[in-house]
């Protein structure tokens, strides 16, 4: 079918169902719970094809739907190990558990090749090393011609994240921007440039002040780095990628944070923020970074959470329970939204698929996988759609 013949589709069944609705229902209240539960359900259902059950008499329409398949959950593929199976049978993997969102972290065309058709959405790592060589107008170009053109539309490219977790210091610091900007011109060059967002990945060490959330600032050294970062995000329109790790927040001052605060599994409110209420470290890390994109000028720059995980053995409150209870509540919380942007979803991808042997120097390094290389689960119950 093609793509007019898709649109005129869609909007026949929508005249369809605004007919039936309107015809069966008084217009007092019908509209809070047309806009705000049958019509998402009912574009849900036209998107996934089977997630919903319609019972209709003369007077009611009662709409099922599972809205948990929208869960904004993908997983990260690290290929740092020399035990892992082959990239096609990674992403049928993916496809078989229902995960339809990955990141990888450099263009390996074997990876990219295998995603082809899949409609996996991806984001694409530029490894820190390559950032100098970007910062070449033409180099970016080919980059880009070469790693995503060649490829696309048989991959969804979402995310192009330029850098991982470089920091103000790193001598890499003064290439990302130049590399973004490069970049995100080689792909309006190809027309790309609406459908694809041009970004970088930071890590909470990035922020100066954390705590309280809404004091949170990227403090004395983002003038020269992050906030002309921050400035081409916002006029781009693309988000802060974020690596978030309660774990590392935890284990690094387990005087001051609790665990079960760690594992979203405290009982009411740990701390009051003003008027916000937080009861997990996860929403109080995201929101300290929505504070500081607010005093970099940034308000309307969102997050997108790109790496988030607990490992299962290594240091302390590195367990197999621990990791199943962090994952469990966050992919069950992430539809909820952090206290500074209530019932906003928050787009997160799981770190990592499998165990990696040859990560380090810490234990723990090598065990945030989900599944172990034989692609067995190492966790039971965990649900990614």
């Amino acid at each position: 079918m093609d793509f007019l013949s898709v649109n005129r589709t869609l909007m026949i069944a929508t005249y369809l169902f605004l007919g039936f609705f309107i015809a069966n229902h008084t217009i007092t209240g019908s509209i809070s719970l047309l806009s705000h539960h049958l019509l998402p359900c009912f574009y849900i259902c036209l998107e996934k094809g089977n997630c919903c059950r319609e019972h209709i008499t003369s007077k009611s329409f009662i709409f099922e739907c599972d809205l948990g398949a929208t869960k904004p959950i993908g997983v990260c593929n690290g290929r740092i190990a020399d035990n892992l199976p082959s990239e096609q049978d990674v992403i049928s993997f993916y496809t078989s558990n229902g995960i339809g969102k990955m990141r990888i972290y450099d263009p390996n065309q074997a990876t990219l090749q295998a995603l082809r058709g899949t409609n996996i959405e991806l984001i694409l790592g530029v490894p820190n090393g390559d950032l100098q060589s970007l910062t070449t107008p033409s180099t970016a170009n080919d980059w880009v011609q070469n790693n995503i053109v060649a490829f696309s539309p048989a991959v969804n490219f979402r995310y192009i994240a330029v850098g991982n977790e470089v920091e103000p210091s790193d001598p890499a610091s003064q290439y990302v921007l130049p590399a973004m900007q490069n970049i995100y011109n080689a792909l309006a060059s190809a027309n790309l440039g609406g459908e694809i967002k041009v970004s970088t990945s930071v890590s909470a060490s990035l922020l100066a002040q954390s705590y309280p959330p809404s004091a949170g600032s990227f403090g004395a050294t983002s003038p020269t780095y992050i906030t002309p970062i921050v400035s081409f995000l916002a006029t781009t329109g693309a988000p802060l990628l974020v690596n978030v790790y309660p774990y590392f927040a935890y284990i690094g001052d387990p005087q001051n944070i609790r665990l079960d605060f760690a594992l979203f599994t405290a009982q009411g409110t740990v701390f009051q923020d003003g008027a916000l209420a937080y009861q997990n470290l996860f929403d109080a890390i995201v929101d300290a970074f929505y504070s500081a994109l607010e005093a970099a000028g940034g308000a309307n720059v969102e997050i997108v959470v790109s790496e988030t995980g607990w490992p299962s053995t290594g240091e302390a409150a590195a367990t197999v329970d621990n990791a199943t209870t962090y994952y469990k509540n966050l992919i069950n919380h992430v539809n909820d939204g952090t206290p500074k942007k209530p019932g906003k979803a928050m787009e997160t991808y799981l770190f990592a698929m499998f165990d990696e042997d040859q990560k380090g120097p810490a234990e723990t390094e090598r065990h945030f996988g989900l599944f172990s290389p034989d692609k067995q689960p190492k966790y039971n119950n965990i649900s990614f759609s």
